[in-house]
């Protein structure tokens, strides 16, 4: 009879613990879909704005640094320079093709430096985007 009740309360268990599995996997999977945005994020992109202002400022005194400033223009075209010297042309090619994208950011980001200065502006006449 020990035995039926010990197999008995083992199997409860067991069967708890099946049922919780379920649920946590079932629930655990993939997210469920998210709607469509109903806004264009207006109040958090005017709360933004110093942060954003902060890192283009930064990212684009990095790009036009000097050659002792790593991830400046000048310090990766030093780098090229150095690696056409050495005769490695495979990694001289390597870093032209990252100088030219590197060069392609500056005007990237002063586009954007230009497109914030409007959303600022914008933000300050229209109560920083709320709707109230």
């Amino acid at each position: 009879m020990r035995t039926a009740k010990t197999a008995a309360l083992a199997l409860t268990a067991v069967s708890a613990l099946l049922a919780a599995a379920g649920t946590a996997s079932a629930g655990g999977g993939t997210p469920a879909p998210t709607a469509t945005p109903t806004g264009d994020g207006a109040q958090v992109l005017c709360k933004r704005i110093p942060k954003i202002e902060k890192r283009l400022e930064q990212a684009l005194d990095r790009l036009g640094g000097d050659a002792t400033q790593r991830g400046s223009i000048a310090r990766l075209e030093k780098r090229v320079e150095n690696a056409r010297t050495a005769g490695h042309t495979e990694i001289e090619t390597y870093l032209n093709d990252k100088l030219t994208f590197r060069r392609s950011l500056v005007p990237t980001l002063e586009k954007r430096q230009k497109d914030l200065t409007a959303v600022r502006t914008w933000c300050k006449a229209n109560n920083n985007g709320n709707e109230n």
